[in-house]
C-alpha cells in the first residue's frame, strides 16, 4: 500500500516509484491506482473535416489570388477618376471601374462563403486558431467596408464630398483586406 500523496507526486511525474512509508494518520490506496493516474493523460480528439472542406479551402486560396490585381487596378482606376471627375466616357478608367467594383464583390462573396463554412467545419481544430480568428475578423470588416463603399458610391458621382468619402471607405477596407490577406500567407507565418 502506498499513501495519496505518493499518487499526486507520481501523477505530477515528481516522485519515484519506490513507495514511501506513510505518515500517520493518512489514507492508503492500491498501488494498481497509482498506475491508472500516472498513465491517464488527456487525448485531444483529432478534428475530422468533411468531403468537402478540401474543395472549399482550394477555391478560396485560388481566388484569394486575385484579391491584390483586382485591389491594384480598382485603385488605379479610381485615383484617375478621383483625380478628373469630367473624363469622357470612353477613358479607361470610366469603363473599368464599376466592373472591377463587382469583381471585388464577387470575390469577396465567394471567399466569404467558402472562408466563413470552412471556419465553422473547423471550429474544433485548435492549431492555428487565433491566426484564423484574425483573419476572418478583418475579412469580415473589409466585406462591412466594401458594402459601404457600394452604396457611397452609387451616391459619389457629382457629389465633392460624396467622391471623398466613397474613395476613403474604399481604400480603408483594401487595407483591412490586405492586413487579413497578409496573416494567412504561410510565409509570414512560418509554415
Amino acid at each position: 500500500m502506498t499513501c495519496i500523496w505518493l499518487v499526486v507526486a507520481l501523477a505530477s511525474g515528481v516522485a519515484s516509484t519506490a513507495p514511501a512509508p506513510c505518515p500517520a494518520g493518512m489514507d492508503t490506496v492500491p498501488t494498481a491506482a497509482i498506475v491508472a493516474v500516472a498513465d491517464t493523460v488527456p487525448q485531444v480528439a483529432p478534428v475530422e473535416y468533411g468531403e468537402w472542406y478540401g474543395r472549399r479551402l482550394a477555391v478560396h486560396r485560388t481566388a484569394s489570388y486575385a484579391m491584390v490585381p483586382l485591389f491594384a487596378a480598382q485603385y488605379a482606376a479610381g485615383r484617375r477618376l478621383y483625380g478628373n471627375p469630367a473624363l469622357e466616357g470612353d477613358d479607361w478608367a470610366r469603363r473599368a471601374h464599376k466592373p472591377l467594383a463587382y469583381g471585388v464583390a464577387a470575390l469577396f462573396t465567394v471567399n466569404t462563403v467558402t472562408g466563413v463554412w470552412n471556419l465553422w467545419e473547423g471550429r474544433r481544430e485548435r492549431e492555428g486558431r487565433g491566426r484564423r480568428t484574425a483573419h476572418v475578423l478583418l475579412m469580415l470588416a473589409a466585406d462591412a467596408g466594401f458594402t459601404a463603399t457600394g452604396v457611397l458610391g452609387s451616391r459619389a458621382a457629382g457629389e465633392g464630398g460624396s467622391r471623398t468619402v466613397h474613395r476613403n471607405v474604399a481604400v480603408g477596407s483594401m487595407a483591412v483586406a490586405l492586413a487579413g490577406y497578409l496573416v494567412m500567407l504561410p510565409q509570414l507565418r512560418g509554415d
